[in-house]
């Protein structure tokens, strides 16, 4: 595999999220949106029990033949827009600052909800964006809308403790379980939140996509709740190696048996693949089936 280095080697949460969406513990399977066109390519490599995947990644296929204009616009049959009919840009109010906040769906009756944090020079716009990145921000927000969900694009000024807390503020917030979505430096906010006991409760679950590794994840009370987790990230990735975010993923697995915990490493992908070729309907599933 070209670019590929050699393979590293609450359970009362999933009964609230199987009745809330539906179905059993262990079962959740959403109604999904263009399927066929954001399903991953062929699977160069799985483990037997399916935790750790290779995504066969084609910057031509991906990229260029995906995009009328390359990185920045999508062809139109990727995105259906009339999302953006219940899509909007809100301001919460928090630690005495104003989140500006790009939201799709109703986040107070929402029966569950994701909340994408971008990393660095990033804003709002940047998780609202419908062309760019392949169109898989506008395929997050129709599966959100479809399944009576709630999307949050919030803009974080910093990734430090100040950043954290207005994250915190929008999951708290939420009366349904969350998906704490962040990608590269933004990552540093999961990372901090998953300490926090107050915010832990709330979570269905933590994607890290291209993100920092940060072996102290292993530690955090969300590892100790057995909070899914889900680690997407690009073999040539050149900000964060992805064999040090593997070696997090292995630690995090070996705290207890069979802990509920999946890396998807995109071949030859670099540090803006995982947004771009993450599945979400598949990704959404697994941490909301736990």
């Amino acid at each position: 595999m070209r670019g590929l280095h050699a393979l590293q080697g609450s359970l009362s949460l999933a009964f609230v999220i199987a009745a809330i969406l539906g179905s059993p513990a262990g079962a959740v399977e959403l109604k999904g949106h263009k399927d066929r066109l954001f399903a991953y390519p062929a699977i160069l490599a799985t483990t037997e029990d399916g935790s750790f995947k290779v995504v066969h990644y084609d910057k031509q296929r991906d990229i260029h033949r995906r995009d009328i204009e390359p990185e920045r616009r999508v062809r139109s049959n990727y995105v259906s827009l009339g999302v953006n009919r219940q899509t909007r840009l809100a301001v919460h109010q928090a630690n005495g600052r104003a989140i500006e906040t790009g939201v799709a769906g109703d986040y107070a009756k929402a029966r569950f909800a994701v909340i994408f944090v971008h990393g660095r020079g990033g804003d709002q716009r940047l998780g609202m964006n419908d062309y760019t990145f392949g169109g898989n921000f506008n395929r997050l927000k129709n599966l959100m809308i479809a399944n009576g969900g709630a999307y949050l694009a919030p803009t974080v000024a910093s990734f430090d403790d100040q950043g954290a807390r207005d994250v915190k503020a929008l999951v708290l917030a939420s009366p349904a379980p969350v998906v704490l979505a962040c990608a590269s430096m933004g990552s540093i906010i999961c990372s901090t939140l998953a300490h926090d006991p107050a915010v832990v409760p709330k979570l269905a679950g933590i994607a890290l996509l291209g993100g920092a590794p940060d072996m102290g994840l292993v530690n955090s009370q969300a590892v100790k709740a057995r909070l899914p987790i889900m680690f997407t990230h690009g073999s040539l990735d050149t900000v964060y190696d992805w064999n040090s975010q593997k070696a997090v993923f292995d630690a995090v697995r070996q705290t207890s048996e069979a802990y509920p915990a999946r890396f998807v490493l995109f071949d030859t992908g670099s540090h803006g693949t995982p947004i771009r070729m993450t599945d979400w309907k598949q990704t959404l599933e697994f941490l909301l089936s736990r």
